[in-house]
């Protein structure tokens, strides 16, 4: 860098940020939605957005849930 342009507070270097490829992203965007279904069958499955008749996944995750603070009674 020259020494006008260390000097020169006006003027400013344009930093773009390097592209994030596809192949990098789809193991996180995999985990999160994962994760957002274990959330959803522990927290919610059971109750008016039942998505599964019955209450069986209620049981299986009923101890879960409760130590997750989640209300099911």
């Amino acid at each position: 860098m020259s020494e006008t342009m260390a000097h020169n507070p006006t003027r400013a270097e344009v930093v773009h940020p390097s592209a994030i490829s596809l192949r990098d992203v789809w193991p996180w965007a995999l985990l999160g939605i994962v994760l957002l279904a274990l959330f959803y069958l522990v927290g919610v499955e059971g109750g008016a957005t039942s998505v599964t008749p019955g209450r069986f996944i209620h049981e299986m995750v009923h101890d879960g849930r409760h130590l997750l603070s989640f209300a099911c009674h």
